[in-house]
């Protein structure tokens, strides 16, 4: 089978991101990887959906990642005790060569369970990308005085959704309860956010086309592949934010985004709602997104200073994935404002 050269591409570039970003052991999974989809391999196989469409297309719709991923996920479980040995665990970083040699070697065995889990989308649900949305929410509250409504698009477990439960080190500063499980820890330049502001919460929701029940340890397990497995750190916060989640009871409601903005969301006397998401916007059919356009400006329209409406947004240009970009508008008043460049993940916030 002759390899699709956008997918080596893609698979290339995604290898050099994760490098870029800290993972050592997915950008070398990834580069054999590219190499077996040359050769023909059975990486061919697995990416068949992806071949002959755009490159846009194939880095939209993450197909790299869905790919380690899947075999991240595979590693995870006692069904492979040797492929699992390979992977990065306990600190170790693992041994990419002879994690590829047997996953490989495993592909035709369990080839229904990659192939499935390669046809959802990533989750990563990344924790650390609450310290970039944190400085959106204080911007809200000093600009409104008013306590906050959160509704979350694209929320996956929903472990975003108790941001204001969680500590934040911001470099030097700080910010939310000392004693929190979950801790963020932000690489912060720039100014600082109105950190003196300590809004209150009176009502969150979220949703998600296919929200993972963090009570199934199957989805749980599904979740985890997401994170990239020698970045220890990661897995550990997103661990502490699945306790929390469990035991506050969050439930993310099971909807498509823009019947659930239509049908959902409410402005309402007293208090300001916010709409926000973090690298969702890219995965939404472009018919979905014009009506969500079209949803936010008739919930603006309503905006009053007793009732604002923000949208805030953690997403990165088209034209550019690698670039990731907080924004924030608030009506009345609909001017928009770049709050910072940031980390796809969190870990570092340039603050404008």
């Amino acid at each position: 089978m002759t390899a699709d050269h956008d997918l080596v591409h893609a698979l290339r570039l995604q290898a050099e991101v994760c490098r870029e970003f800290g993972s050592a052991f997915n950008g070398a999974m990834l580069a054999h990887m590219a190499a077996d989809l040359e050769a023909g391999g059975p990486v061919a196989e697995l990416l068949a959906p992806w071949r002959g469409v755009s490159r846009q297309k194939i880095l939209h719709d993450a197909a790299p990642l869905r790919l380690v991923n899947a075999f991240t996920h595979l590693a995870m479980g006692e069904e492979t005790p040797e492929l699992a040995r390979a992977y990065p665990r306990d600190g170790a970083p693992g041994d990419p060569a002879t994690a590829w040699r047997l996953a490989r070697a495993l592909v035709p065995e369990h080839r229904a369970a990659l192939t499935a889990f390669m046809a959802h989308e990533p989750q990563t649900n990344e924790v650390r990308r609450s310290g970039v949305l944190l400085g959106g929410f204080l911007t809200v509250a000093q600009a409104t005085g008013l306590p906050l409504r959160t509704f979350e698009l694209g929320a996956s477990a929903g472990l975003n959704l108790l941001w204001d439960r969680f500590r934040y080190r911001l470099g030097e500063a700080s910010w939310g309860d000392p004693a929190a499980a979950v801790v963020i820890p932000v690489d912060w330049s720039g100014p600082l956010p109105p950190l003196d502001i300590q809004p209150r919460v009176i009502a969150r929701a979220a949703c998600d086309r296919r929200p993972t029940d963090l009570a199934d340890l199957a989805q749980r397990r599904r979740l985890l592949a997401c994170v990239w497995p020698d970045q220890f750190d990661r897995l550990a916060r997103s661990r502490a934010a699945i306790d929390l989640a469990l035991a506050e009871g969050v439930v993310i409601e099971s909807a498509d985004a823009l019947d659930w903005v239509r049908t959902r969301v409410r402005l309402q006397d007293g208090a300001a709602t916010v709409l926000y998401h973090s690298i969702f916007w890219q995965y939404p059919p472009q018919p979905t997104r014009d009506g969500l356009e079209l949803a936010i400006a008739e919930l603006a329209a309503q905006a009053t200073v007793r009732s604002p409406f923000a949208w805030l947004r953690m997403e990165p240009p088209a034209d550019n994935l690698a670039m990731v970009r907080l924004d924030l508008t608030i009506w009345p008043g609909g001017e928009s404002r770049r709050l910072a460049e940031v980390h796809p993940h969190g870990a570092w916030v340039r603050w404008l």
